[in-house]
């Protein structure tokens, strides 16, 4: 009997930038290319002017952060981006137009019908109909649909009642610090300072992420129905959800109820979890093993757990879930999508 050995071809290396790569998303970005094993020939750092003249390592190397300009995409194959909104409909079109790809992490194209919204590991497929730029999902709404989407495989998803608990590196550095100095400030009987949230954010809670509409929600709260129709090629899907800031440094958390069209069971949805990518079922109430943040912080996997019937609901399930927002609710799933490229 003779073999014949299969014969398999690299990836092509690919010119990188990342813009915002000073940012907390930025920084996570690099490590994830790095510990990833991207194909990278070219790596270009870019940042606002301020953060021009900075050094970031990647792979033993120091890259010197440049300042973003029309012309920065000379040569660059796929361009990450992680800079707000508005930096990213200035410049984006600049870097099609110079032949990369924008991966991009801001809300500027995620309703954009021209523009598909991805998570690799659920609709990865919709990436071929990009036309220059592909757009990362709200943090909140990726780690949600991590569980939900297998859910909706077996049992057909109808709608979504949920809280999300966000960490304060949702919304940023100067967050953290707030929350660290009202902690000290508070140990040492000292006056909280506020200034990035309306209300102090340590020891409480804050019923209040992004801005609100008429409707009296908020435009986060609204990300979970919007997005979640695109992403899960299913446009009569419903969400009502409240997002809440938490205490906490780093990782989201989300309670969902899910109602769906067919009866559902445990032992099926178990099923459906373990099998899923990306997901870890870490179930076990009677030995307080659940997911927390605390612990899917730094991990690319995201956790699910207290998965039950609802007890007031038909077809329903009730669970929680913790990812990490930095990994598979921005950087981890920008550079899935650089992959599948």
């Amino acid at each position: 009997m003779t073999t014949t050995a299969m014969q398999t071809t690299s990836p092509t290396p690919k010119n990188i930038a990342i813009v915002g790569a000073t940012g907390a998303v930025g920084i996570e970005m690099l490590r994830v290319l790095e510990r990833r094993n991207f194909p990278v020939a070219s790596l270009r750092l870019l940042a606002s002017p301020r953060s021009a003249g900075k050094k970031l390592a990647f792979r033993g190397e120091e890259f010197l952060v440049e300042s973003l300009t029309p012309d920065s995409f000379e040569g660059i194959d796929i361009a990450l981006f992680s800079a707000g909104g508005g930096i990213s409909k200035e410049f984006a079109p600049y870097a099609v137009k110079a032949g990369a790809v924008v991966v991009d992490n801001s809300s500027a194209f995620r309703m954009d019908p021209k523009v598909p919204l991805v998570v690799p590991e659920i609709n990865g497929t919709d990436v071929a109909a990009h036309s220059g730029i592909i757009a990362n999902p709200n943090c909140t709404t990726a780690i949600s649909l991590m569980a939900l989407h297998p859910l909706h495989q077996a049992f057909g998803l109808s709608r979504v009642i949920a809280s999300s608990y966000q960490a304060v590196s949702g919304t940023g550095a100067r967050a953290i610090e707030e929350l660290s100095d009202q902690v000290a400030s508070i140990s040492l009987g000292n006056p909280v300072v506020k200034d990035v949230y309306p209300h102090q954010i340590a020891f409480n809670v804050l019923p209040h992420v992004d801005s609100f509409l008429e409707d009296g929600y908020t435009r986060e709260e609204m990300k979970m129905q919007f997005e979640g129709r695109r992403i899960l090629h299913l446009p009569g899907f419903t969400a009502s959800v409240t997002c809440v800031r938490v205490p906490v440094y780093r990782a989201h958390s989300v309670a969902i109820t899910a109602e769906f069209e067919n009866p559902v069971s445990l032992e099926k949805a178990r099923e459906v979890l373990n099998a899923a990518p990306g997901v870890q079922l870490k179930d076990d109430p009677a030995s307080a093993t659940y997911p927390m943040p605390i612990e899917v912080s730094g991990k690319d996997d995201c956790e699910v757990g207290r998965l039950r019937l609802d007890c007031a609901l038909p077809n329903a399930l009730t669970f929680w879930i913790c990812g990490d927002q930095l990994l598979k609710g921005a950087a981890l799933n920008a550079v899935q999508i650089a992959e599948l490229l």
